[in-house]
């Protein structure tokens, strides 16, 4: 087995930073490993247009670090709700946007003015398939109706399948794909479908999230699923196919948010990220294959250029931290305390 790993400098094509404070404080994390990243626009209030969109990116920018990280490019969407004008989708390309972001309301995070029907969207959705703008979508349905681990699947029959078939050349990405459903969904779709996948999702079935007590650290959206999803996941990764490809959802809540009785949806993985995804690959012998997964597919479905410099990864034991700081607050990492094989060269 290799005990280093050079790999094209990666990006991340889902991404959490926050604002303010907590922006400042996750930030240096990703932007030392990856040359780019899809911004979520889930704030409070969401990025619903690209003056917004702009302002926030200008935020990044300010927060990015010096020396590595420095150069660090944010990619920014927009957050579509059921009354996103298409002519906002024009500036938005101009401007620089790249996707917007589909939240059925209700489904995760800040996700309240999200979209309650897909057809009051369909204007908006003609004018990014004309201009070429991407959409993301989290793909759960939000009936109470639906049990939370077949929402997924649900959401590909009712919603994925019009989408596809009334909007087939609309470039879209199934975000954080969690179930055996949806890789098999993807891998059928066609060349205008891909998906993301995160490092959590390849290591841990459900079961993490209760053993030896409930763990609030291993709660994201969409769950955790049963041990045949992972598997699936991890035989897509394994085929090489350029229709999957890295996106953490790296998601920070304040530690006290996690921990709290009704605790915050989202995994922390931003200071490990092509850490855990090595020890991902490397468990089903498929580590000839992160190279393209992280650095590869992502840019050749947004039609961008491969980043030009490298990152290398070597085979060292080292120890997360337990805390780290989150603006006024601290933040625990995903495996915090615990050790780790791979470690990102300096």
């Amino acid at each position: 087995m290799p005990d280093t790993l050079t790999l094209t400098r990666p990006d991340d094509w889902h991404l959490h930073v926050r604002d303010g404070a907590a922006l400042a404080a996750v930030l240096p994390h990703t932007a030392r490993q990856f040359g780019r990243a899809i911004i979520m626009p889930n704030l409070r209030p969401p990025i619903t247009t690209t003056a917004q969109a702009m302002a926030y990116r200008d935020r990044i920018l300010a927060a990015r670090p010096e020396g590595a990280g420095s150069d660090f490019t944010p990619l920014m969407t927009l957050y579509l709700t059921d009354l996103t004008p298409p002519d906002e989708i024009r500036r938005a390309k101009e401007a620089g946007v790249v996707a917007l972001k589909l939240y059925p309301a209700g489904a995760t995070t800040n996700s309240d003015a999200g979209v309650t029907d897909i057809r009051k969207t369909y204007a908006t959705l003609e004018a990014m398939q004309r201009e070429g703008v991407l959409l993301l979508v989290h793909g759960e349905v939000t009936d109470p109706a639906v049990d939370v681990f077949d929402r997924e699947a649900v959401f590909i029959d009712q919603v994925m399948r019009p989408l596809r078939q009334d909007f087939p050349e609309l470039k879209v990405v199934f975000e954080h794909i969690t179930t055996q459903d949806a890789a098999q969904y993807v891998a059928d779709a066609g060349a205008h479908t891909a998906a993301t996948i995160t490092a959590h999702h390849l290591l841990y079935n459900r079961n993490a999230i209760f053993q030896g007590g409930l763990r609030p650290h291993y709660y994201c959206l969409p769950v955790l699923k049963r041990e045949v999803h992972r598997q699936a996941l991890l035989k897509a990764v394994a085929s090489g196919s350029d229709q999957f490809f890295l996106g953490t959802d790296s998601a920070p809540h304040a530690s006290v948010m996690k921990e709290a009785s009704v605790c915050g949806a989202g995994c922390f993985t931003a200071p490990s990220a092509l850490e855990l995804y090595a020890e991902a690959f490397e468990a089903i012998g498929a580590l000839d294959k992160l190279d393209a997964f992280a650095g590869h597919h992502g840019p050749a479905f947004y039609g961008l250029p491969r980043n030009t410099g490298t990152v290398t990864l070597r085979r060292e034991p080292w120890a997360l931290p337990e805390t780290l700081p989150f603006g006024d607050a601290l933040i625990k990492p995903l495996r915090a305390g615990e050790t780790l094989h791979w470690r990102l060269s300096a």
